[in-house]
Order: C-alpha cells, then sequence, then structure tokens
C-alpha cells in the first residue's frame, strides 16, 4: 500500500502530539503520520498549547481530528474518582489539550478516530468514566500489555455486527495488538461499544448517529499500516470521510 497522489486537495488530518517531560519536548509516533498519508490524507500535528484561541483556529483549518494513544493516564479527577495506587503518570497538558480538541471538533462536525489514550479520554469528554487498571480491578481479565514487539497480534476481539466499524472493515472476528492497562468502565454520551476482547473488556465503541464518524478504538490500527488490510480499511474510510468534509466546503464555495 502506496502513497496516493491526487489532484485534489488531500484532507487535513489534525493529531495532538504528545510531551516528553524530561526533555521538555513535543512528539509524536510515525505510524500515525505515516498511516494518515498513506490513506491520501496529509496530517497536521497539533502542539500541546491548551488555549482555547488556538486549538479552535487549528481545528478550523484541518478536516478530521486523530486522537492518538499516550503513554500517560487521563487525570481520574475529570471523571470523578479518586487515583487508584497503580495510576500511571498523569499530563495535564494533554488532557487539557486533547479536550479542547474534541470540544471544536465535536462543534465543527468533523471525524474523529481515537486510537488507545484517544479512545479513553473521547469517553470521559462525553462524561464516561475509565477502569484505572485492569490487573487489579479486573483479575479474571486476559493480558492487555502485551509488550514487544508492539505490532504483534496478541488476542482477538468480537466486532459487533452491523455496527460501523463492522461494516468499515468487513469482520466480526480480528486479532488486535495490545498496550494499555486502562479501559471503557461507563460509557459517555452518545457512545455504543461495538467490539470486546473475551473478558469483556469493550475494545471499540462509536457514535451511532448515522450522520456522525466518532469511532474508538483501543488497539493500535496504526501500527498495521502497511500490511494489515484491516488496519488499512479503517484509516481508508476515515480519510474518505475527511475527504467528505473537504467537498463539503467546496461545494459551499461554489
Amino acid at each position: 500500500m502506496g502513497y496516493h497522489t491526487r489532484m485534489l486537495r488531500r484532507p487535513r488530518i489534525g493529531i495532538p502530539m504528545r510531551i516528553d517531560y524530561p526533555s521538555e519536548r513535543f512528539y509524536l509516533s510515525r505510524h500515525y503520520s505515516e498511516a494518515v498519508a498513506a490513506a491520501g490524507g496529509a496530517p497536521v500535528h497539533i502542539s500541546l498549547i491548551p488555549y482555547a484561541e488556538y486549538i479552535d483556529a487549528v481545528v478550523d483549518g484541518v478536516d478530521a481530528i486523530l486522537l492518538p494513544g499516550s503513554d500517560s493516564d487521563v487525570d481520574p479527577l475529570r471523571y470523578g474518582q479518586q487515583p487508584h495506587p497503580a495510576l500511571g503518570s498523569v499530563h495535564t497538558i494533554k488532557d487539557e489539550t486533547d479536550l479542547l480538541v474534541i470540544n471544536a471538533a465535536e462543534r465543527k462536525q468533523i471525524p474523529l478516530l481515537a486510537i488507545c489514550f484517544g479512545m479513553q479520554v473521547l469517553n470521559v469528554s462525553r462524561g464516561g468514566t475509565l477502569i484505572q487498571d485492569i490487573r487489579s480491578q479486573l483479575p479474571d481479565a486476559i493480558k492487555h500489555e502485551q509488550g514487544a514487539p508492539r505490532d504483534r497480534p496478541s488476542h482477538s476481539v468480537k466486532v459487533a455486527a452491523g455496527s460501523k466499524l463492522n461494516e468499515i472493515i468487513k469482520t466480526e472476528d480480528l486479532a488486535v495488538n495490545s498496550h494499555h492497562h486502562q479501559a471503557i468502565e461507563t460509557l459517555g454520551a452518545d457512545l455504543v461499544a461495538t467490539a470486546w476482547s473475551s473478558d469483556r473488556v469493550i475494545e471499540a465503541f462509536e457514535d451511532p448517529r448515522p450522520d456522525s464518524f466518532v469511532i474508538g478504538v483501543q488497539w493500535h490500527p496504526e501500527m498495521g499500516w502497511q500490511n494489515d488490510l484491516f488496519s488499512q480499511r479503517l484509516f481508508n474510510s476515515f480519510v474518505a470521510h475527511a475527504r467528505e468534509t473537504v467537498d463539503d466546503l467546496s461545494a459551499m464555495r461554489v
């Protein structure tokens, strides 16, 4: 699967970056941008500057939002819980920026694909809650932190028939990689679960409203952009919906 060339403008996909506090650097795994570019989009990196005016200006210039994973956890105070002893690091600047990005994207009603931590912070933004540590809070759960190699499918998920995700990837049985110690507890507003692991941990959700493309997955499809058919189908669909945003704006200008 190679990089597409198009006469029309590639849809711009905004991706919030992450922060390495020891070096004071913003960063982003290469796979997110590569997956977007391979699907025909143009990745636009969003700095972690939690100022509403800045975020609104950036989101105004993009056609969709990709919320990536992170090595930190959402602050549990944001969903009304006290910190569990196994809670990981909390990066306030990232939580605040991601929440501003989500709010701006939803006001603009543009497509939104959320991955791992991105799925979790999206759920919190809509009033949902999280399991803060799977291993201690769900003792019968399977292993959800597989380690290296990170792209290896390590467990299976069951995808709900008839869901948007099912229609996109065209399967109800999927093997995925797994790199999370937290999970969805209660779903936020206008979200429905669409995939589960064998221990009933929610592995995907979506906004079921027909005019909405809002999908969250707990695994990392960006790692499979070169060789995994299901990852490619998901990114291709996401960028295709972003292209519809471009086409709609172009039609408005005619």
